[in-house]
């Protein structure tokens, strides 16, 4: 996806090498459609340059500080002295991130035209700042993470499908709620026996955390924490269902749900 707009004044951006001349380095804009910016021999690195090809070469990728923007006269005012390595790393890893959601949006609207395909996009855009973090929080938390969006029902679930299908994330995190009730003659003793169960008896996946905690009677939180979202869900709904089975062994009754009750419930 390209920008139609114009970059700001201090934005970084990044760019490929079109051209090199005595005064200074032409650069198409990799972000931005049909933009070309130019780094004044001043600007390509620190001190006295003798050869700007000593220092750059056509066909490079370069991050770039944007100088100035003369919208009037097509001109855009490039800095790459101006950069770190942080900033240009940083910078660098987030264009490729926006490359491969671009690729996600084509592997989900396959029958995608132009015209659409930019909302779509917007929209994700607007709601986490980028294309990608979009559809990364669409692979940790689901649709309840778009509901902010105007996409249509279709759209969310496509989005999320694809999401989950290709985003890597270091993990994700999945809440539910169990309600346990004991009027047997067990009482306490069953309910903390159905918690011991719902932890997993040490039996849950090294990869896995998981906590039981009190919420109030008789809500308790089960939280789990794991590398992607299908093992989350699946030890979620694995913990609550030893609770249910083990406190219904005691005479008891369980029941498990994703929302914390209100206290009107």
């Amino acid at each position: 996806m390209k920008y139609s707009g114009w970059p700001d004044p201090g934005e970084l951006v990044v760019g490929k090498i079109d051209e090199i001349e005595d005064f200074g380095v032409f650069v198409d804009l990799e972000e931005y459609e049909d933009k070309r910016g130019l780094i004044h021999i001043s600007e390509v690195a620190s001190g006295w340059i003798k050869n700007v090809r000593d220092h750059v070469r056509e066909g490079q990728i370069v991050v770039c500080k944007v100088l100035e923007v003369d919208e009037s006269h097509e001109q855009i005012d490039l800095s790459l002295k101006d950069v770190n390595d942080h900033q240009r790393s940083e910078k660098i890893q987030q264009w490729k991130n926006e490359q491969k959601a671009d690729n996600w949006m084509d592997l989900a609207f396959e029958d995608l035209d132009d015209e659409r395909y930019g909302p779509v996009a917007n929209e994700l855009i607007a709601a986490h700042g980028s294309l990608y973090e979009g559809f990364k929080q669409a692979a940790i938390h689901g649709e309840e993470e778009l509901q902010t969006t105007d996409l249509s029902d279709e759209e969310l679930e496509a989005i999320v499908e694809t999401a989950r299908e290709n985003v890597s994330v270091p993990y994700v995190n999945v809440t539910g709620y169990v309600d346990l009730e004991n009027p047997s003659p067990t009482g306490v003793d069953g309910i903390r026996e159905a918690l011991e169960a719902a932890g997993g008896n040490g039996e849950v996946p090294e990869e896995v955390d998981l906590e039981v905690s009190y919420v109030g009677a008789p809500e308790y939180r089960i939280e789990v924490q794991a590398p992607n979202y299908k093992t989350a869900e699946d030890q979620l709904e694995a913990s609550a269902d030893r609770a249910i089975a083990a406190i219904e062994d005691q005479g008891g009754e369980g029941d498990y749900h994703r929302e914390r009750r209100t206290d009107d419930e």
